[in-house]
């Protein structure tokens, strides 16, 4: 297989490419920063860890950090979320891990992020 840098493409380009075989990451990464303009975003997308094809972007966990959900309930924060991911989450996104602090519980949870659980097959297995 050719490596993109050999067939001379710049960097720029490269990446370009790069994202667009990812695109519901990106669609979740541009839709997060648009809504809750955070001062931490991480995407991360863990599909791997079950049992889909090989590139398949389902399964996703969600680390927002932003002053909006100051005052806001977990609940609340965590259905606004989901709202910023309805088409995703009714078009192949079949499950959302989310983790939604202010910067203060960021900065608080010495910026940890919580691990997933096992996958347990779909069946509680």
């Amino acid at each position: 297989m050719l490596s993109l840098r050999r067939l001379g493409l710049s960097h720029a380009l490269r990446r370009t490419m790069a994202e667009c075989t990812k695109p519901v990451e990106q669609s979740i990464s541009g839709k997060l920063s648009a809504e809750f303009q955070p001062a931490h975003l991480e995407i991360i997308n863990e599909s791997y860890m079950h049992n889909v094809p090989k590139g398949a972007e389902t399964h996703f966990r969600v680390v927002v950090v932003s002053d909006k959900f100051d005052g806001m309930p977990l609940l609340k924060r965590h259905r606004s979320v989901q709202h910023a991911l309805k088409t995703e989450l009714q078009t192949g996104v079949h499950a959302l891990s989310i983790e939604a602090k202010t910067p203060k519980q960021w900065t608080e949870s010495g910026h940890a992020i919580q691990s997933s659980p096992s996958c347990m097959g779909g069946f509680g297995k």
